[in-house]
């Protein structure tokens, strides 16, 4: 479809121009015969007034569609206008279908998708959308404080002995020229086309303006103008954002539509960006009216879902060459439930070393000076600005300074892995923080699930991009060993793109020497290919870690060393060789690094907790349990890690607590059950036992399926044996109800345990351990005459 308007030669895709950007017009040939469809079908809705075509669809406006857009909010037409059209046949029939389907029930309590961000797990309160009208600044001016020299950075502009200080003028310093006044009035027209309704904000480049477009229906739009024609850097940045701009095109970054130049009054021309009206609330606004209303700051799984919404459009500016350089609340803008990069004027190319840099103190990575603008100096930003959504940054010399520590802030106490991951994004050293948006987008989820679960109690697994699932789970039955821990724990997934990953999959062996034997073909193919394989002498370490050789697995992961420099899988393997050694504080100095780098990952929690029980840390080992169980139910070694420890420190109520949270799908259910019997009454003195801690442990054996009749037989003795003491202390049951099949009296107890005996001694193959059960089975029996 060929665009309507008058000059324009584009083409109509996705209901707008591609060259203006303007939606075709309501008396188009399409819209029509959509119109008269529509009217076949329902024509009482076609005359309704609030159907028609020219109307504004959006709430609260009464506005009329002119040229594509709304003559007062500046919205397009929805594309609902064409939804009889697409009930047309092919045959041209325009019968609706007969079969129709639902989404939900109309009186259902879930809640719509809709407004969830942060991987879908957050769901954010709606921003509305602002008419650009009440945007609008009455008195527009520069704050004195706020006044700085565009050259030397002292201030300027300050008022004396109660006289407001200029707007206009010379630096007292250097003799730069300074202006804080807006080059532009309503009414003026900028490049023959946009015609200036009034002044938006004032930013670090300088005056944001309102106008409208002229040639594309009137449609709202912002100019971003320079702080002072005279700053030849700023000039430098203008006509470097028109040079590269234009190629930005994401969804969550304001579009650029135009770069035009307009001479002032002093007849100096002045270059003007041409971009999108985003009428919504910014983060900083929005972080201040919380603060005004009741002091705090925002929810932190609030801001972690504004952060994740924002780096893949920061990853694509990186895929573009491009550096943001001035990522801040300030610079992002929430409408409705969709956000948005604004204010493009910091933009930089990454390899640009010539080009002025803008940005903010407080946020700005120290090293940008030296480095310039680099994919570490973006994630410093973003740890910044999410430090600052959600608590309190003390401030130095006016700008933000270091964050703070658990021991000052408490919300870091709570949630570790959040300290973890905002001192990774920003470490002082740009090599140590994360190298992607990508990979902050993942730890960050991994830690938005852990905070979620923190604060209500329920589960949120995700897929890890590192870990595949545990192999094994330790800790079950016995106390937690190093080799136990080493089998279980998860191993660092396979890179599908190395040179070895085919050969790998195809590949099975045991031992190292195994494994090089069944490699000799194949590894000569692939170091003869493009790229050495890492994945290869990645998975001996493991082979060597596997069959209990922490020696060998240490002399070939320092052999890895040179070709990995600081990769994590290393830290990883050395953690378990060193564990296997029983070099328990080398060996948490590995896995604690682990979780330094990744800080979203159950794994390296899971190590740490085990390392933890193993030298005596109960403290820490529950901490780290509890962190790992509660986000994640498929680390099941980590519920009967917290239950050991929590029984451990006297808290059988709460061990037996966290075993009850094991599924009655899963496989380790019973086991989960008689653990819990254990925690319940191992170690207790008969004075310490009473009739419903007895009856509660029988009443969980009752409801078990236990396959096996020798562990059957075990934990009915353990019981049994409980309550023969408890009687032993002249006490009697109230309640005449059978424990586990005999009464709970001397007689019916002796009996059962008899029963427990005979049935362990059928089930041993040993003749001399049976003989010495049945010796027990006759000494424990009840004393009967004849």
């Amino acid at each position: 479809m060929t665009c309507t308007e008058p000059g324009c030669g584009g083409t109509v895709e996705d209901g707008y121009c591609t060259v203006c950007g303007t939606a075709p017009a309501a008396s188009t040939p399409e819209t029509s015969a959509s119109t008269h469809a529509a009217e076949a079908i329902a024509p009482q809705a076609a005359e309704s007034p609030s159907v028609r075509a020219d109307a504004c669809a959006e709430p609260g406006c009464d506005g009329t569609i002119s040229g594509g857009y709304c003559d007062t909010c500046g919205t397009a037409p929805a594309e609902p206008r064409t939804v009889a059209a697409s009930a047309r046949t092919a045959g041209g029939d325009t019968r609706a279908s007969a079969l129709s389907v639902r989404t939900a029930r109309s009186t259902s309590s879930k809640s719509s998708a809709r407004g969830r961000l942060g991987a879908g797990l957050v769901e954010v309160p709606r921003v509305p959308r602002i008419h650009p009208s009440s945007a609008i600044l009455a008195d527009p001016m520069v704050a004195e404080p706020k006044r700085f020299c565009g050259a030397c950075e002292r201030p300027v502009g300050r008022g004396r002995e109660g006289t407001p200080g200029r707007a206009e003028g010379f630096c007292p310093n250097c003799g730069t020229r300074f202006s804080f006044a807006p080059k532009l009035a309503a009414g003026d027209l900028v490049g023959g086309q946009y015609e200036v309704v009034g002044c938006l904000a004032h930013g670090g480049l300088g005056w944001i303006y309102l106008a409208t477009d002229r040639n594309v229906g009137n449609r709202w739009v912002v100019l971003k103008g320079l702080l002072n024609s005279g700053d030849l850097d700023a000039m430098a940045a203008a006509v470097a954002e028109k040079r590269f701009l234009a190629e930005v095109e994401h969804p969550s970054i304001v579009k650029i539509f135009n770069f035009v130049e307009h001479a002032g009054a002093d007849g100096v021309a002045v270059g003007y960006i041409v971009m999108e009206f985003v009428g919504g609330t910014s983060l900083k606004q929005i972080l201040r009216n919380r603060r005004d209303t009741d002091g705090g700051y925002l929810p932190v799984p609030q801001s972690i879902a504004y952060i994740l919404e924002m780096l893949p459009a920061l990853g694509h500016l990186h895929s573009l060459g491009l550096a943001y350089c001035d990522f801040k609340p300030d610079n992002v803008m929430q409408t409705d439930e969709q956000l948005k990069l604004i204010d493009l004027g910091a933009v930089i190319a990454m390899d640009d070393q010539d080009s002025a840099i803008y940005g903010t103190i407080g946020y700005q990575a120290p090293e940008i000076a030296t480095t310039g603008p680099t994919v570490a100096t973006e994630v410093y930003s973003i740890g910044r600005t999410l430090g600052v959504l959600i608590m309190h940054v003390p401030q130095e010399n006016g700008h933000f300074g270091a964050l703070p520590g658990p021991d000052a802030e408490p919300l870091l106490a709570r949630y570790d892995s959040l300290h973890r991951f905002l001192l990774r994004a920003t470490d002082a050293d740009p090599d140590a923080r994360f190298a992607s948006m990508e990979e902050m987008a993942d730890q960050l989820t991994g830690v938005l699930r852990e905070v979620l679960s923190a604060d209500d109690g329920s589960p949120r697994p995700g897929m890890s991009a590192y870990f595949g699932p545990p192999r094994a789970v330790f800790g079950v039955a016995a106390a937690v060993a190093p080799e136990h821990i080493v089998a279980g724990l998860p191993v660092p997934l396979v890179d599908p793109s190395d040179s070895g990953a085919a050969l790998l999959a195809t590949t099975a062996g045991t031992t190292p020497g195994e494994l090089e034997r069944a490699f000799a073909d194949g590894l000569r193919s692939v170091v003869t290919g493009r790229a050495e394989s890492m994945e290869i002498p990645l998975r001996l370490v493991r082979a060597a870690l596997d069959t209990g050789d922490p020696a060998e697995a240490e002399r070939r992961i320092a052999e890895l060393a040179e070709r990995l420099p600081g990769d994590w899988r290393l830290a990883w393997y050395r953690g378990q060789a060193r564990l296997l050694a029983r070099d328990f504080a080398a060996a948490r100095a590995e896995f604690e690094a682990v979780y330094a780098a990744l800080p979203g990952e159950p794994a390296p929690k899971l190590a740490l907790a085990a390392m933890a029980e193993l030298v005596g840390d109960g403290a820490s080992a529950a901490r780290y349990y509890d962190t790992v169980w509660r986000t994640d139910r498929a680390f099941t070694a980590a519920v009967f890690g917290l239950a050991r420890v929590r029984r451990g420190a006297g808290d059988r109520d709460g061990a037996v607590a966290v075993l009850d949270q094991v599924d009655r799908t899963s496989s380790l259910y019973t086991d989960a059950g008689v653990a819990a019997v254990d925690a319940l009454l191992a170690g207790r003195a008969p004075g310490e036992l009473s009739e419903s801690v007895l009856r509660d442990a029988g009443g969980r054996v009752d409801a078990l399926a236990i396959d096996s009749k020798r562990r059957g037989a075990e934990v009915r003795m353990q019981i049994l044996d409980a309550a023969l003491a408890w009687l032993g202390g002249g006490v009697a049951a109230t309640n005449h109800a059978p424990l586990l099949g005999v009464p709970l009296d001397q007689e019916g107890v002796r009996t059962g345990l008899e029963r427990c005996y005979r049935d362990l001694a059928r089930e041993t193959d040993d003749m001399w351990s049976r003989f010495e059960l049945v010796d027990r089975a006759n000494a424990i029996r009840p004393r009967t005459t004849l």
